[in-house]
């Protein structure tokens, strides 16, 4: 799996990176691995594929929540 990620350097030196894409990696991997044990048998047991991937996708659900709540409500019309 490959993928790049758009990072800023916050004044403070912290990384940051945008939310989507962070949950959309998060995403990706569960689904990498989810693919990966169907195609190659792997080492776990599909149950507990499906655990972790699907413990990925909650977090990355739960970011998605935290995020839409910080936006701003906007008024009727625009």
């Amino acid at each position: 799996m490959s993928t790049s990620l758009s990072a800023m350097s916050a004044a403070d030196g912290r990384l940051l990176i945008p939310a989507e894409e962070v949950t959309g990696l998060l995403r990706r991997l569960g689904t990498a691995w989810i693919r990966s044990a169907e195609e190659t048998g792997g080492d776990l047991e599909p149950e507990t594929v499906l655990a972790l991937a699907g413990a990925l996708y909650q977090v990355a659900d739960q970011i998605d929540s935290e995020c839409i709540a910080w936006l701003p409500v906007r008024p009727d019309g625009e």
